[in-house]
């Protein structure tokens, strides 16, 4: 162990040596991007206020479990997938059918059936939904590897997004569902802000304890090794295209739970929160957390929401012009990643 004059002395040397400090700077770049975004966050809350904090504190928990359910498959078992808002839209519209009961009639709109489910049991059938949806469609998708499955990854996203906009008798196309209520457990409502915040951290943790547990095991383990090698381990008898449908099944329950979680915070879900650019966007926060590590998943989410969210108080920023900045900052964002360190703030694999 180092005595307090042996650790200055280090210091100092550090201090006359440029390159032995950036060396030593880069090998603390994890520490310093958890300690910054932390500091951030804490930051930010305090200075919006508490409201602002629990709403922030929403999205972050929704935008973690999506993003916790693709490093799945992208970080852990290395197939590289845009197609997950597609599940995030079966859950959420799941929720929205089984659970509105508005009278759109009335709207002067197209008219869905509507059934007066409670969430608790519409969100179940919603992740059972995207599980047998991914499950099927997965069985096509381990026909292809690298730049073929990305593609056709990629014409699944389109193909979700263009049902929920033309299957209007059930989605209401355009016009999207409205009041879809908050959870209740019999005269128990959800409908306070930090009430829901609490729910859906606590949904949060249960996917974060199940990645966990996938990921920790002898499962996991071949996962990682179809990652690196899907051939070499192939060899030794392991049926490599059950694993990759195993986890991409189990990858898009949780999105499917994430976006039931979604419907019934908004009240309200459309086609427009299910465009591809929503799958580009994960994609991203999974790159910038980091591969293959869950708490990288947690800490890209909160950095995207923290600019996301912060870009709106920008005082020489134009409010018209926020989305367009928040897309410029998170792209120059990910060049220096893959310039600099391609496996993102806390990763330990290289995509």
């Amino acid at each position: 162990m180092q005595t307090d004059t042996e650790h200055r002395t280090s210091l100092l040397r550090l201090a006359g040596n440029p390159r032995e400090l950036l060396a030593a700077a880069r090998s603390n770049l994890e520490l310093w991007a958890n300690l910054l975004i932390i500091a951030w966050a804490l930051g930010f809350m305090l200075w919006q206020g508490v409201g602002f904090a629990i709403s922030v504190g929403t999205v972050f928990a929704i935008w973690a479990i999506l993003s916790v359910s693709l490093n799945l498959v992208v970080g852990f078992t290395g197939l590289l997938s845009v197609g997950h808002v597609g599940f995030f839209g079966i859950g959420a519209y799941t929720v929205a059918i089984l659970t509105s009961q508005a009278e759109y009639e009335q709207l002067r709109t197209e008219a869905i059936p509507t059934f007066g489910w409670p969430f608790f049991a519409a969100l179940p059938v919603g992740v059972l939904l995207a599980g047998l949806v991914a499950l099927a469609v997965g069985v096509v998708f381990n026909r292809f590897r690298d730049d073929i499955y990305v593609l056709v990854s990629f014409g699944f996203a389109i193909i979700s997004f263009n049902v929920f906009l033309n299957w209007r008798g059930l989605t209401r196309g355009a016009f999207g569902i409205h009041d879809i209520p908050r959870p209740q457990v019999g005269g128990w409502a959800l409908s306070g802000e930090l009430e829901f915040l609490a729910f859906v951290l606590a949904a949060l943790g249960l996917i974060v304890l199940i990645s966990w547990f996938i990921v920790t095991s002898s499962f996991g383990r071949v996962l990682t090794t179809i990652r690196e090698d899907e051939e070499a381990i192939a060899v030794f008898g392991y049926r490599t295209t059950h694993y990759k449908l195993a986890v991409w099944t189990i990858s898009a329950m949780m999105a499917g739970l994430a976006g039931g979680l979604f419907a019934s915070w908004t009240s309200f879900v459309d086609p427009n929160s299910f465009i591809l650019l929503e799958s580009m966007l994960l994609v991203a926060i999974v790159i910038l957390g980091g591969l293959a590590t869950i708490w990288g998943s947690l800490l890209g989410a909160m950095a995207f929401v923290l600019l996301e969210e912060g870009m709106r108080f920008l005082p020489f920023l134009p409010t018209i012009h926020v989305g367009q900045a928040r897309l410029v900052v998170l792209g120059i964002l990910l060049v220096l990643l893959m310039l600099f360190r391609p496996q993102g703030l806390v990763g330990r694999y290289k995509l």
